[in-house]
């Protein structure tokens, strides 16, 4: 571990400062994101340099061979304003559902589809936890989550539920930060996040509790490889990652037994 950086623990999902159990976490992360709401997109694109749109239309791509399929259905997980709904709908023909219980997020994601080019304003959104999904079994030949996962309550619940509404054979993505580990590269992010993110994102948002959790989080969160490990002990096969922009972020995919 790296010198000024948190020290990880075997949580078994996210913990926000405070909170004692999975319902706190849930309410404490409902909060958080609903505060950032108005200032979300806007932070994500600046933060990121604009790398955010290049992620996750990358991960549009790693799954055209679903979202051609005119007869294929999709989940994206806590999906926030719908930006990753938005590039899956344009990557093919599958059709696209979206699902968050941060009412803030869903409410802006729903006047972004409406604006889209694609017409899809009537693409559906479920206000709903990541662990208590209200849709039936094997609905879905694809699960997506981008940058969210990392903020559910308890991480083999949410891998169980994304387990339990794809259908067999189906796919899942997961898009994650990830902390690069070594050398300059590793100490120019961990100055990065833990530093300067926190400044302009509380500075901007209003709310610089929500930024300095960001850094935190990502510190804690599984590594790669420990997270490749949970997915396969919930039932995952043929588990794969790739690390993207230094390191920074990690796509994993899997597919359904």
């Amino acid at each position: 571990m790296n010198p000024g950086t948190p020290a990880r623990a075997p949580l078994p999902g996210a913990r926000p400062a405070g909170a004692r159990d999975e319902a706190e976490v849930a309410r404490q992360v409902r909060e958080m994101f609903s505060r950032i709401a108005p200032r979300y997109d806007f932070l994500n694109h600046l933060l990121s340099l604009e790398l955010d749109r290049v992620w996750r239309r990358r991960v549009a791509r790693r799954f055209r061979h679903i979202l051609d399929r005119g007869d294929a259905r999709v989940l994206d997980l806590c999906c926030g304003t719908g930006d990753l709904m938005l590039a899956l709908e344009r990557a093919g023909q599958a059709a696209i559902f979206g699902s968050d219980f941060a009412h803030s997020m869903l409410v802006r994601a729903a006047e972004k589809l409406r604006r889209s080019n694609r017409g899809v304003a009537a693409t559906p959104c479920a206000e709903a936890d990541a662990l208590r999904l209200p849709f039936a079994d094997q609905s879905f030949d694809l699960v997506t989550v981008a940058f969210g996962f990392r903020n559910v309550a308890n991480y083999d619940r949410g891998l169980g539920e994304m387990r339990r509404v794809l259908r067999r054979g189906g796919e899942v993505g997961i898009l994650e930060f990830s902390e690069p580990r070594r050398g300059w590269v590793g100490a120019l992010y961990r100055l990065y996040f833990t530093k300067v993110v926190p400044w302009v994102g509380g500075a901007i948002s209003g709310s610089a509790a929500a930024y300095s959790y960001l850094p935190s989080s990502v510190a804690r969160f599984p590594l790669p490889e420990e997270l490749s490990a949970m997915i396969s002990r919930a039932g995952f096969e043929d588990i794969r990652f790739e690390l993207w922009t230094l390191g920074s972020v990690a796509l994993h995919t899997a597919r359904r037994s």
